[in-house]
Protein backbone atom coordinates (compact mmCIF):
# COMPACT_ATOMS: atom_id res chain seq x y z
CA UNK A 1 0.00 0.00 0.00
CA UNK A 2 1.33 3.30 -1.01
CA UNK A 3 0.73 6.45 1.55
CA UNK A 4 -1.07 9.12 0.06
CA UNK A 5 1.48 12.21 -0.31
CA UNK A 6 -0.07 16.04 -0.55
CA UNK A 7 2.16 18.42 -1.49
CA UNK A 8 2.06 22.25 -1.41
CA UNK A 9 3.96 24.04 -3.82
CA UNK A 10 3.94 28.01 -2.75
CA UNK A 11 5.96 28.78 -5.86
CA UNK A 12 7.07 32.91 -5.79
CA UNK A 13 5.09 33.44 -3.07
CA UNK A 14 4.14 34.74 0.67
CA UNK A 15 6.69 36.54 2.58
CA UNK A 16 8.52 34.56 5.53
CA UNK A 17 5.89 36.13 7.91
CA UNK A 18 3.10 35.29 5.95
CA UNK A 19 4.78 31.66 4.99
CA UNK A 20 5.17 31.39 8.81
CA UNK A 21 1.57 32.23 9.48
CA UNK A 22 0.25 29.68 6.80
CA UNK A 23 2.79 26.61 8.13
CA UNK A 24 0.77 27.20 11.71
CA UNK A 25 -2.77 27.44 10.18
CA UNK A 26 -1.71 24.20 8.25
CA UNK A 27 -0.44 22.74 11.93
CA UNK A 28 -2.95 23.50 13.39
CA UNK A 29 -5.45 22.31 10.69
CA UNK A 30 -4.14 18.51 10.11
CA UNK A 31 -2.55 17.92 13.73
CA UNK A 32 -4.89 14.77 13.79
CA UNK A 33 -3.77 13.28 10.08
CA UNK A 34 -1.49 10.35 10.32
CA UNK A 35 -2.44 8.49 7.09
CA UNK A 36 -0.99 10.81 4.32
CA UNK A 37 2.66 12.30 3.61
CA UNK A 38 2.21 16.11 3.61
CA UNK A 39 4.58 18.43 2.15
CA UNK A 40 5.21 21.98 1.76
CA UNK A 41 7.63 24.29 0.01
CA UNK A 42 7.52 27.72 0.51
CA UNK A 43 10.34 30.42 -1.19
CA UNK A 44 13.96 29.69 -0.17
CA UNK A 45 13.82 32.72 1.95
CA UNK A 46 11.15 31.36 4.59
CA UNK A 47 12.48 27.36 4.38
CA UNK A 48 14.37 27.38 7.76
CA UNK A 49 11.56 30.04 9.35
CA UNK A 50 8.62 27.01 8.04
CA UNK A 51 10.80 24.41 8.99
CA UNK A 52 10.82 25.67 12.69
CA UNK A 53 7.40 26.28 12.76
CA UNK A 54 6.47 22.81 11.63
CA UNK A 55 9.28 21.29 13.55
CA UNK A 56 7.18 18.35 15.91
CA UNK A 57 4.07 17.81 13.43
CA UNK A 58 3.27 15.84 11.03
CA UNK A 59 4.29 18.27 7.79
CA UNK A 60 7.59 18.38 5.80
CA UNK A 61 8.94 20.79 4.56
CA UNK A 62 10.83 20.85 0.77
CA UNK A 63 12.47 23.17 -2.03
CA UNK A 64 11.61 24.21 -4.97
CA UNK A 65 14.48 23.78 -6.69
CA UNK A 66 18.60 22.93 -5.88
CA UNK A 67 21.58 22.74 -7.73
CA UNK A 68 23.40 19.54 -8.60
CA UNK A 69 26.66 20.13 -6.58
CA UNK A 70 28.15 19.87 -3.15
CA UNK A 71 30.05 23.62 -3.00
CA UNK A 72 31.61 25.49 -4.86
CA UNK A 73 31.60 29.16 -7.44
CA UNK A 74 28.11 28.43 -8.45
CA UNK A 75 26.89 32.06 -7.26
CA UNK A 76 23.25 32.33 -6.44
CA UNK A 77 22.85 28.68 -6.67
CA UNK A 78 21.49 26.04 -3.48
CA UNK A 79 23.01 22.58 -2.96
CA UNK A 80 20.97 19.64 -2.01
CA UNK A 81 22.77 19.03 1.15
CA UNK A 82 22.17 22.75 1.84
CA UNK A 83 18.67 22.56 1.68
CA UNK A 84 18.88 19.58 3.87
CA UNK A 85 20.46 21.57 6.56
CA UNK A 86 18.28 24.06 6.05
CA UNK A 87 15.38 21.22 7.08
CA UNK A 88 14.62 19.69 3.52
CA UNK A 89 13.74 16.49 3.48
CA UNK A 90 12.36 16.63 -0.16
CA UNK A 91 13.45 18.78 -3.23
CA UNK A 92 11.28 19.26 -6.33
CA UNK A 93 13.09 18.86 -9.59
CA UNK A 94 11.51 19.12 -13.32
CA UNK A 95 8.82 21.14 -12.83
CA UNK A 96 7.64 22.59 -15.83
CA UNK A 97 7.88 26.50 -15.21
CA UNK A 98 11.80 25.81 -14.63
CA UNK A 99 11.72 23.38 -17.97
CA UNK A 100 10.37 26.49 -20.15
CA UNK A 101 11.49 29.45 -18.32
CA UNK A 102 14.56 27.76 -17.60
CA UNK A 103 15.48 25.26 -20.41
CA UNK A 104 16.39 22.84 -17.78
CA UNK A 105 17.28 20.06 -19.76
CA UNK A 106 16.32 16.02 -18.58
CA UNK A 107 19.97 15.94 -18.36
CA UNK A 108 20.45 18.65 -16.13
CA UNK A 109 17.54 17.01 -13.89
CA UNK A 110 19.14 13.89 -13.78
CA UNK A 111 22.21 15.51 -12.49
CA UNK A 112 20.21 17.38 -10.09
CA UNK A 113 18.02 14.08 -8.91
CA UNK A 114 21.75 12.40 -8.29
CA UNK A 115 22.87 14.75 -6.44
CA UNK A 116 19.54 14.94 -4.30
CA UNK A 117 20.40 11.17 -3.68
CA UNK A 118 23.68 11.75 -2.68
CA UNK A 119 22.95 14.19 -0.09
CA UNK A 120 20.15 12.19 1.99
CA UNK A 121 17.45 13.72 0.48
CA UNK A 122 14.37 12.62 -2.15
CA UNK A 123 13.85 14.32 -5.35
CA UNK A 124 10.08 15.01 -6.35
CA UNK A 125 10.24 14.33 -10.34
CA UNK A 126 7.74 16.20 -12.30
CA UNK A 127 7.03 15.12 -15.97
CA UNK A 128 4.58 16.05 -18.39
CA UNK A 129 3.57 17.27 -21.29
CA UNK A 130 2.40 20.30 -23.81
CA UNK A 131 -0.81 20.86 -25.18
CA UNK A 132 0.50 20.97 -28.29
CA UNK A 133 2.19 17.32 -27.41
CA UNK A 134 -0.38 16.12 -26.29
CA UNK A 135 -2.81 16.89 -29.37
CA UNK A 136 -0.11 15.88 -31.78
CA UNK A 137 0.04 12.36 -30.64
CA UNK A 138 3.34 12.18 -28.62
CA UNK A 139 1.90 12.45 -25.07
CA UNK A 140 3.59 9.21 -24.47
CA UNK A 141 7.03 9.65 -26.34
CA UNK A 142 7.56 12.87 -24.05
CA UNK A 143 6.80 11.08 -20.80
CA UNK A 144 8.95 8.24 -21.47
CA UNK A 145 12.05 10.43 -23.05
CA UNK A 146 11.68 12.62 -19.55
CA UNK A 147 11.65 9.31 -17.43
CA UNK A 148 14.63 7.91 -19.19
CA UNK A 149 16.82 10.35 -19.39
CA UNK A 150 15.66 11.84 -15.95
CA UNK A 151 16.54 8.78 -14.01
CA UNK A 152 19.70 7.02 -16.28
CA UNK A 153 22.26 6.03 -14.18
CA UNK A 154 20.19 5.42 -10.99
CA UNK A 155 19.31 1.80 -9.39
CA UNK A 156 16.52 0.54 -7.48
CA UNK A 157 17.94 1.63 -4.02
CA UNK A 158 18.10 4.92 -5.47
CA UNK A 159 14.58 4.81 -6.39
CA UNK A 160 13.74 4.66 -2.94
CA UNK A 161 14.13 8.36 -2.93
CA UNK A 162 12.31 9.38 -5.79
CA UNK A 163 8.71 10.24 -6.25
CA UNK A 164 7.31 11.43 -9.66
CA UNK A 165 4.91 13.74 -10.17
CA UNK A 166 2.96 13.74 -13.80
CA UNK A 167 1.97 17.05 -14.21
CA UNK A 168 0.07 17.79 -17.67
CA UNK A 169 1.52 21.70 -18.47
CA UNK A 170 -1.47 22.55 -20.28
CA UNK A 171 -3.65 22.17 -16.38
CA UNK A 172 -1.10 24.07 -15.09
CA UNK A 173 -2.36 27.72 -13.61
CA UNK A 174 -5.08 27.44 -16.41
CA UNK A 175 -7.94 26.32 -14.21
CA UNK A 176 -8.04 23.28 -16.64
CA UNK A 177 -7.59 19.63 -14.92
CA UNK A 178 -7.34 16.81 -16.16
CA UNK A 179 -9.81 14.14 -16.37
CA UNK A 180 -9.77 11.50 -13.59
CA UNK A 181 -9.41 8.75 -16.58
CA UNK A 182 -6.69 10.80 -18.34
CA UNK A 183 -4.94 11.06 -14.67
CA UNK A 184 -5.34 7.64 -14.60
CA UNK A 185 -3.85 6.36 -17.83
CA UNK A 186 -0.99 8.63 -17.78
CA UNK A 187 -0.57 7.37 -14.53
CA UNK A 188 -0.83 3.48 -15.44
CA UNK A 189 1.99 4.51 -18.46
CA UNK A 190 4.73 6.11 -16.22
CA UNK A 191 4.71 2.93 -13.59
CA UNK A 192 4.72 1.10 -17.13
CA UNK A 193 8.18 2.58 -17.87
CA UNK A 194 9.41 2.09 -14.44
CA UNK A 195 8.74 -1.32 -14.82
CA UNK A 196 10.77 -1.52 -17.80
CA UNK A 197 13.86 0.49 -16.63
CA UNK A 198 14.24 -0.71 -13.07
CA UNK A 199 11.53 -3.82 -11.76
CA UNK A 200 8.06 -4.38 -11.24
CA UNK A 201 8.57 -4.25 -8.06
CA UNK A 202 10.13 -0.84 -8.23
CA UNK A 203 7.24 0.57 -9.85
CA UNK A 204 4.68 -0.60 -7.58
CA UNK A 205 6.18 0.90 -4.67
CA UNK A 206 7.22 4.26 -6.20
CA UNK A 207 4.65 7.11 -5.64
CA UNK A 208 3.02 9.05 -8.63
CA UNK A 209 1.50 12.73 -7.65
CA UNK A 210 -0.90 14.50 -10.12
CA UNK A 211 0.14 18.01 -10.13
CA UNK A 212 -2.37 20.42 -12.22
CA UNK A 213 -4.98 22.42 -10.94
CA UNK A 214 -5.68 20.36 -8.15
CA UNK A 215 -7.95 22.10 -6.31
CA UNK A 216 -10.93 20.88 -3.19
CA UNK A 217 -13.64 20.16 -5.58
CA UNK A 218 -11.66 17.69 -7.74
CA UNK A 219 -9.01 16.07 -5.54
CA UNK A 220 -11.53 13.02 -4.53
CA UNK A 221 -11.92 11.37 -7.95
CA UNK A 222 -8.49 12.23 -8.87
CA UNK A 223 -7.71 10.00 -5.30
CA UNK A 224 -10.08 7.56 -6.46
CA UNK A 225 -7.56 6.66 -9.45
CA UNK A 226 -5.59 3.09 -8.77
CA UNK A 227 -2.15 4.67 -9.88
CA UNK A 228 -2.74 7.78 -8.23
CA UNK A 229 -1.10 8.38 -5.20
CA UNK A 230 -1.35 11.88 -3.75
CA UNK A 231 -1.37 15.13 -5.24
CA UNK A 232 1.29 18.66 -6.08
CA UNK A 233 -0.65 20.99 -5.55
CA UNK A 234 -0.11 24.97 -6.87
CA UNK A 235 -2.43 27.71 -6.02
CA UNK A 236 -4.57 25.87 -3.90
CA UNK A 237 -1.84 25.42 -1.66
CA UNK A 238 -1.46 28.96 -0.50
CA UNK A 239 -4.91 28.98 1.39
CA UNK A 240 -4.87 26.79 4.72
CA UNK A 241 -8.16 25.88 4.38
CA UNK A 242 -8.38 24.51 0.87
CA UNK A 243 -5.08 22.69 1.56
CA UNK A 244 -6.21 21.52 4.27
CA UNK A 245 -9.73 19.90 2.59
CA UNK A 246 -6.82 17.95 -0.45
CA UNK A 247 -5.25 16.98 2.60
CA UNK A 248 -8.23 15.30 4.01
CA UNK A 249 -9.87 14.10 0.39
CA UNK A 250 -10.42 10.47 2.26
CA UNK A 251 -12.68 12.03 4.88
CA UNK A 252 -14.46 14.18 2.03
Amino acid sequence: MRKPIIAGNWKLHKTVDESVDLANQLKAALADVKNVEIIVAPVFTALTAVAQAVNGSSIEVAAQNCYPAVSGAFTGEVSPSLLKNAGCNSIIVGHSERRQLFNESNAFINAKIKAIHAAGARAIFCIGETLTERESGRMFDVLKRQINEGLVGLDAEAMGGVVVAYEPVWAIGTGKVASNEQAQEAHAFVRGVLSELFATEVAAATRILYGGSVKPDNVDGLMAMPDVDGALVGGASLKAEDFARIVRFQQG
